[in-house]
């Protein structure tokens, strides 16, 4: 499942993407010019259960209708994969993935820029952890331990939610196909949760998930999940836009994200009122291509296929 080739990601992920997106086929973009659309279709890989993706981001897209002039269209993605694929085609223009899911859309021709990666707090390096984590009461004390277990991870084009754990079960001695029994959940909630209801006996899933954003809906309490690994610190998940896009309308899209595209602005200007975080993070910092070199190092490491298809 995991050794998908470039041509089977695509066409599972056309069947995966809604209808609005289902019909992959060559990019929208002509060679003889740039597209200016009057609509910008915005999408996010699924961290969360899809129905709270476009609540999550309303604050957001509203701010870039706003500068753009454009409507902005949110799609609820299924999968990493889906997101990839829909802005290859040129059926999304403005993205957010993790850090591996962009690399991967990257080494697969994707023609993507890095318009900004997310921070917790203003002025703060872009970057998070993953969490290796079991239920409070279990005897699993390190992912040593996890060998023979019914692991959950969260995608395999995940950065904390695959990537990282992967390297660090490598580092362990435990291989993931051989050694544990997967299982894909989709999202970094439903991961945690599968492990909180013992559908797993252990599971990944990004730090923000498990320290606010699910304590904050009640999904879990305080000290019903152990952390059990930390992995080091990841870059921060990037916003991507589509090079085909025209260059005057990316200039206002990448100037919203460095500068507007941040609770403080969002709630100053009366695009949210209480919660004016953007997918769980305060914002964004200025980001690269070169930003990601780090998780290029680890997809080395753990040699896993989807770091270099394409």
């Amino acid at each position: 499942m995991l050794n998908v080739s470039r041509r089977l990601l695509a066409v599972l992920a056309c069947a995966a993407l809604p209808l609005g997106l289902a019909a992959c086929g060559p990019s929208a973009a002509s060679d003889a010019g740039a597209r200016n659309p009057d609509e910008l279709v915005f999408a996010s890989i699924p961290s969360e259960e899809s129905t709270s993706l476009e609540q999550e981001f309303k604050p957001l897209v509203d701010m870039l209708a706003a500068e753009t002039g454009k409507k902005i269209r949110v799609e609820k993605a299924t999968d990493y994969a889906a997101v990839i694929e829909g802005q290859r085609t040129g059926k999304i223009d403005i993205a957010m993935y993790g850090p591996l899911s962009y690399v991967v859309a990257r080494n697969s021709g994707v023609r993507v820029t890095p318009v900004g990666a997310q921070v917790e707090t203003p002025g703060s390096v872009p970057g998070y952890r993953a969490y290796g984590l079991v239920r409070a009461d279990s005897p699993i004390q390190r992912v040593e331990d996890f060998r023979g277990k019914q692991v959950c991870f969260v995608d395999p084009n995940s950065t904390s939610g695959y990537l990282y754990p992967k390297a660090a079960l490598r580092t362990a001695g435990l291989d993931v196909e051989r050694d544990v029994r997967p299982v894909m959940a989709g999202g970094h909630d439903a991961s945690a949760l599968a492990v909180r209801s013992g559908q797993c006996d252990a599971g990944f899933a990004y730090d923000t998930m498990v320290d606010e954003l699910l304590p904050e809906k009640g999904s879990i309490a305080p000290g019903e999940l152990r952390v059990v690994w930390r992995s080091e610190v990841i870059p921060g998940s990037p916003a991507a836009i589509s090079d085909d896009l025209d260059p005057a309308l990316k200039a206002k899209v990448v100037e919203a994200f460095r500068t507007k595209a941040n609770a403080d602005y969002l709630k100053a200007n009366g695009f949210c009122t209480d919660d004016c975080e953007v997918g769980g993070y305060w914002g964004f910092a200025p980001a690269d291509d070169a930003t990601f070199d780090s998780v290029r190092q680890v997809c080395e490491v753990t040699r896993a296929e989807q770091c270099t298809e394409g």
